[in-house]
């Protein structure tokens, strides 16, 4: 580890420097990935999958604008490891693949706050930077669909079964409905995985926001939560839409499917994550000794006295 001391302007000159230059080489790619890929919807399926960084690299600068002062006040130390960071992200840069060159941004931010900070203004900045890694495209969604079709299949068979349960002739096979003649497949989109990215993306920042990422046993829950939500909000999500499909309701199909029903539909599922977190940290305790602990004191305080009573 290297100390760096130098005159407070001098530092002020560097981070300004810095950062100009991280404008030039990242300016054109956010643009890219936001306007392109996420308002435009012009670059990929998968890319739409991290969407969910319109709103969470801006809380990733916001959060590092209110550490500026903790920041200024670390010592200056270059940590090796930082020197090797920006070296594998000039080359992820440099490489012409697109899934490299995305991942050069965290690599690039991580080897500068080694760099300048050392291992404590890694430290400082980690959760802002997990913000923009978790927010950086990949092919990871296209990885991974292979393996959600027990998922798919799934849906598809409940969706039919609330149909059929409400008197409709629906047949399922695999991940597919047929109602009235009319078929609906139960995509790997269409199954929540981009939903499921994104709740857990935004589970990630309210379990920061709320402070419950301190109890193993409060975040644990909030997950598996998170994705009980998804999956029984994509089932009536895809139940809804084999039904507009089905009775040729071509518009609101259209409207749920690939309009802004659907931006409502993930917003109502996302302000339950919301309901979530508060009634998890209202009525599970942090830790379960302390629920065995509230538990015995209850019972203890309800239990008749051994002692008998005098008389008198």
């Amino acid at each position: 580890m290297i100390s760096l001391s130098q005159p407070k302007s001098s530092r002020w000159l560097t981070e300004l420097i810095l950062l100009s230059f991280l404008v030039i080489l990242y300016g054109p790619l956010l643009y890219h990935w936001v306007w392109d890929g996420w308002v435009n919807k012009d670059i990929s399926i998968q890319h739409e999958y991290f969407s969910h960084g319109i709103l969470g690299i801006p809380l990733a600068a916001k959060l590092v604008w209110d550490k500026r002062q903790t920041w200024a006040r670390l010592p200056d130390y270059c940590h090796w490891s930082g020197l090797a960071c920006l070296a594998v992200a000039l080359v992820f840069y440099t490489s012409g693949v697109m899934d490299a060159l995305n991942l050069s941004l965290p690599l690039m931010l991580a080897g500068l706050l080694l760099c300048l900070k050392g291992r404590a203004g890694f430290k400082l900045m980690l959760f802002p930077l997990i913000l923009v890694l978790f927010s950086t495209p990949t092919q990871l969604p296209y990885l991974i669909e292979p393996y959600i079709l027990p998922l798919q299949r799934f849906i598809a068979t409940v969706a039919g079964a609330i149909l059929h349960g409400f008197g409709y002739d629906v047949e399922v096979n695999n991940i597919y409905l047929t109602m009235n003649q009319q078929l609906v497949e139960v995509a790997p989109h269409c199954a929540g995985l981009k939903m499921l990215f994104t709740s857990l993306y935004m589970g990630l920042v309210l379990t920061y926001w709320t402070g419950i990422y301190r109890s193993r046993l409060r975040t644990g829950i909030f997950f598996v939560g998170i994705v009980l939500v998804s999956v029984i909000g994509n089932i009536l999500r895809n139940t809804i839409l084999t039904f507009f499909h089905g009775n040729s309701m071509s518009e609101a199909f259209y409207w749920l499917h690939d309009s802004w029903g659907g931006d409502v539909y993930s917003a109502v599922m996302l302000g339950s994550l919301v309901l979530t977190v508060n009634a998890i940290q209202t009525h599970i305790p942090e830790k379960l000794e302390a629920a065995r602990v509230s538990a015995s004191t209850a019972t203890a305080s309800a239990a008749p006295s051994s002692t008998p009573p005098l008389d008198f």
